[in-house]
């Protein structure tokens, strides 16, 4: 899947079958559902989850909570717009679709 296909299927009311539970959080993140991707993202025990867990902590403003999960993810913490970072991140799940 390429990123255009996944900003893409956010505008769909139900995630592609086959996405992993990174790309899930990400995908609920899009359309707007914080609580769903923090759901998701919480049952991830990786530096992959982490991360998405730091950028959704920054999204909210919990920037001492999401200095946490940057460090559990050994990423410096980011300094780029929230749009930016989510490219980011999706762009580097999708590379490596662990």
């Amino acid at each position: 899947m390429t990123l255009a296909e996944f900003i893409e299927s956010t505008k769909q009311p139900q995630p592609p079958p086959a996405l992993t539970a990174v790309l899930l959080a990400l995908w609920h993140d899009k359309r707007g559902d914080w609580e769903a991707a923090h759901q998701t993202a919480q049952d991830i025990e990786s530096p992959d989850g982490a991360w998405i867990h730091a950028y959704l902590h920054r999204k909210e403003g919990d920037l001492a909570n999401a200095a946490y999960w940057y460090r559990r993810a050994k990423k410096p913490e980011c300094r780029e717009s929230l749009d930016a970072e989510w490219v980011s991140i999706v762009t580097a799940m999708l590379a490596d679709p662990a």
